[in-house]
Parts: structure tokens; sequence; C-alpha cells
């Protein structure tokens, strides 16, 4: 099968869909691969690299002929008038956008969006929001660290103690996980709270407190256990009880990682205005939510901006910073990924009966498939 990796194009994109390490599996597999000039450039991967992996260095036009694109974000209107009719496209192309797959559908492209795996133990080598959400969440603290204008850890010296900065994470799924484990390494106090009581025992594992609210209904309780892996909307109750407690740890960290987000919904608000007026001075807020209204709504999508004394950090692609390692990353799970659409003979095989594929698979000869 002919693969095509072009170069992105979205503002702000540093990643490639591609690296020289599943380049050279990919040409082992009998497949051939172009890739556009430049296109791993940012992401530390020179075109040497390519080329001694195998591939072929080409234009954008040749790189969009291919048999099967693979892409870090959705086309744009141009590229996708480069696809030619019935190719597939594999890529993180936001399955809640439902214009934009429309569009990928009346472009005849057979298109896959790996956010919509199930979160299941069978999909965790494909699942590119864990692989991204933890380059995130690593980056969140390091924002977070560069921005507060006092040490990390812990200092005892000549003259006099530092005290160790208090950290508050909100949300504990990958992002949040990998935050606290980067927190603690840079020596700070961690506490964390999520709605679901299962994380508790992974919270305190990396060493940080766990924020405990109580459970006071069954609604509260069931909401809690979340579905797919993934946090449910709390009950209006629970959500007054969390607000509170969060203040409260609110009026004594000097850094807050917000991470809650549930697919496909506005992000929950978890830190409320009044409660960021009465921060301490210099304290930071990194919204990872920001792309989704943001875990609190002082936050700027896309913007670092001061309010109250607290900087609050609404960068949207987080794992764009970091490009090496989460193209790194990402093209691994593209490469597991495609184990599942083209069998032993390099052959495009899509079997619906797989719920994976089927998962993952957003239109087909121009239809797009219902979920």
């Amino acid at each position: 099968m002919h693969i095509g990796v072009p170069l992105e194009t979205t503002a702000g994109e540093t990643r490639v869909a591609a690296t020289a390490e599943t380049v050279k599996k990919l040409v082992s597999q009998g497949h051939s691969v172009s890739v556009e000039r430049g296109a791993g450039q940012r992401a530390c991967v020179t075109d040497s690299h390519y080329e001694a992996a195998g591939a072929m260095l080409v234009s954008a036009d040749e790189a969009f002929a291919a048999d099967l694109l693979l892409k870090v974000t959705s086309p744009n209107a141009d590229e996708l008038k480069r696809f030619k009719s019935g190719a597939v496209l594999v890529g993180m192309l936001d399955p809640f956008d439902s214009e934009g797959i429309k569009h990928l559908a009346a472009a005849g492209l057979a298109a896959f969006a790996l956010e919509a795996a199930p979160r299941t133990s069978r999909a965790q080598s494909l699942d590119v929001l864990s692989s991204q959400a933890g380059v995130a969440g690593y980056k969140a603290v390091l924002l977070a660290a560069h921005h507060y204008p006092r040490f990390m850890p812990l200092l005892m010296t000549a003259a006099g103690t530092v005290k160790a900065a208090r950290v508050l994470v909100l949300g504990a799924g990958v992002a949040g996980l990998q935050a606290i484990a980067t927190a603690k390494r840079l020596g700070a106090v961690v506490e964390a709270s999520d709605v679901r009581p299962a994380v508790k025992e992974q919270i305190e594992s990396l060493g940080a407190k766990f924020i405990d609210v109580p459970y006071e209904t069954d609604e509260e309780r069931e909401c809690a256990e979340g579905v797919g892996g993934y946090a449910r909307p709390m009950p209006a109750s629970w959500l007054a009880r969390q607000a509170e407690a969060v203040h409260q740890r609110a009026l004594q960290a000097d850094i807050i990682i917000c991470t809650a987000l549930i697919p496909g919904r506005k992000a929950p608000v978890l830190l409320q205005e009044h409660t960021v007026q009465a921060m301490k001075a210099g304290s930071v807020v990194v919204d990872l939510a920001a792309a989704r209204g943001g875990n609190c709504p002082l936050t700027e999508s896309g913007q670092i901006v001061q309010k109250h004394g607290v900087t609050l950090i609404g960068l949207t692609n987080l794992p764009a910073l970091m490009p090496a390692d989460a193209s790194a990353l990402y093209a691994r799970n593209l490469l597991d990924f495609l184990k599942l659409i083209v069998d032993k003979d390099g052959q495009l095989a899509i079997n619906l009966e797989d719920d994976i594929v089927a998962a993952c698979l957003m239109c087909l000869d121009g239809q797009v498939k219902s979920r």
C-alpha cells in the first residue's frame, strides 16, 4: 500500500504522524511511504532520517496522492481537494465535529478518528488521547514552574528556608496523574481531586493527597463510577460540596493544574472566579480544558493572561510544545491501528466486526457512519 505523510499545516501544530522508527517498520512490511519534505523537521525528524528509514521524499501533492494518509489533525479545505477519492485517512479528526466529518465524507474518504477508540485493554496501544494527555500533563507542570515566581522544592539555604510549592491537580485522568508525578519529582507538595473514587489509590500511590468529597446519594455514587474510563456529569449537590472543598484547597495552593474533560461536552467549571480572586498573588493556573471552555471561567483559550494577580495559562495544544516525544508516541499509536485495517498482504481490510475499527470509522463510501 502507498502511504503518505504530509506536513501539518494547522497553526501551531509541530507534530508529525510518522517518525523514522515507524516508517522503517512500514517499509519492512512491504509498504511504500511518501513523506513530504520537511514534514518532521519541527519534531526533530530530518529528511535524511526518513530517507535512511526507506521513505521517499516528495512534494505535498505527491504525499496527498497516496492510498492511505497519516495525519495529526483533520485536513483543511485546501488539503481535502488534494486527496484522491476513496483514499483512507487516519488521524485525530475530532469525532464530535459533525460538520468536519461531513466534509470528509463528501470528499469520498474512508476516515478513522483515533480519539473514538474504546477505552479497553486491547485498544491501549493505539489510545492517542492517553499518549498525548500524558505529554500535556507533564508539560503543564513545567509551564507552571516557569511562570511561578518561586522555587518548587523545599530548600534549606544559608539565607533561610524556602517552603515547597503546593500544587493542586483537578482531575486525575492520564494528564492529571502525569501532572501529579511530575510535580512530585520537582519537590512540590501535591493534592488532587477527582469525581471517581477508583482513582484515589492511583493518586496516593504517586505521593499526593486525595481530596475526598463524600457521596450522599446513590445517584452521586453511580455518576462517580463513570463510563468507559471517563467521568460523567455529577449532580449539582455533589458539585456544590466539591466546589467548596476545591475553594478551600485553592486558597493554600501556589499552582493549580486543571485537567477535567468529558468527551463531547463543555468542560465542567471547577475553579470559580471568586476562588481565583482569593488565591495568593503570584499563583499559577494551567487549564488543560481551555479548548472546551475551560475548568476556570477566567481562562482565555490559547492565551496566557494575568487576572487578580494570578497567571492563567490557557494554551490549547501542549503536546505540540514537546513535538519530538509527542510525535514518537503518536506515530506508534497509528502504527498499531494500521494492523487492524491492513491485512498480511498489505491490502486494506476494514472489518466492521472489530469493535475498535467500527468505533473509529467516521465515514465510508461518501456516507457518515451512524454513532
